[in-house]
């Protein structure tokens, strides 16, 4: 399994929130270009980037992404926020992104993401954003009443490059991951399983590993310290 940073894009700067509400930001780090360099003097290659404002409708932060992207040649992206048209999946993934991240539309509209998936096999990765165990959209603001089991099984025969799975109820409150949720998703699909939401401990980064997870996306923890970047690079980075 490998550790992937996440880099949440607000404004122009990364940020991290608490829970996953937007009055809550706890961390902000104003070029976003700093935070990549800081994880990758760790030794980290893969990252996770997020648009927060595209995600709400509010913004965008495609020039911070194209950045950060165009950094240096041999780095894995992941990016995703507000991904809602088959002209963003081209844009993103031309703009540099080894995959995109696609959520609301994923999951509202299961014909346009076949297309789009088998447009770009392996590479379109679907944000299953879970509170409790619904399935959320809209930047976490919109419950689709859809069970992640029902999710996953409607997600299975897509040649998709993976699956996010964020517990939402877990995100930026340094609380553990939801091992259980963790667990039944990478149990129940063939996917590539990236697990996010309340990475704390290395012994949360090990049970995750344990349960088949392929990455786990760290937040919260590696921007306050909780976690030491060191110790975790040395064992997960990818």
């Amino acid at each position: 399994m490998i550790a992937i940073p996440a880099i949440d894009l607000r404004e122009g700067a990364c940020v991290q929130l608490v829970g996953g509400s937007y009055d809550a930001e706890k961390v902000r780090v104003n070029d976003p270009l700093d935070a990549l360099r800081q994880w990758r003097s760790f030794g980290f290659s893969t990252f996770h980037v997020v648009d927060l404002d595209a995600a709400l409708g509010k913004g965008s932060n495609a020039d911070a992404i194209f950045r950060l992207t165009s950094y240096e040649k041999g780095l894995t992206f992941t990016v995703g926020g507000g991904v809602r048209d088959s002209d963003r999946v081209e844009a993103v993934l031309e703009g540099g992104a080894s995959a995109v991240v696609v959520g609301t539309r994923a999951i509202e509209d299961t014909a346009w993401l076949a297309e789009v998936a088998g447009r770009y096999p392996g590479r379109v990765v679907v944000a299953a954003d879970v509170k409790g165990r619904e399935v959320v959209t809209r930047g976490w603001t919109s419950g689709s009443a859809r069970d992640i089991r029902d999710v996953l099984a409607a997600l299975e025969p897509l040649p998709l490059g993976g699956l996010l799975v964020t517990a939402v109820h877990k995100e930026g409150q340094l609380s553990g991951v939801d091992l259980p949720l963790m667990q039944e998703v990478a149990r129940t699909s063939r996917h590539r399983l990236y697990a996010s939401g309340g990475v704390t401990t290395l012994e949360d980064l090990r049970a995750l590993a344990a349960a088949g997870a392929y990455g786990a996306v760290i937040g919260m923890a590696l921007y306050t310290g909780r976690l030491d970047a060191r110790d975790v690079a040395r064992e997960f980075a990818g």
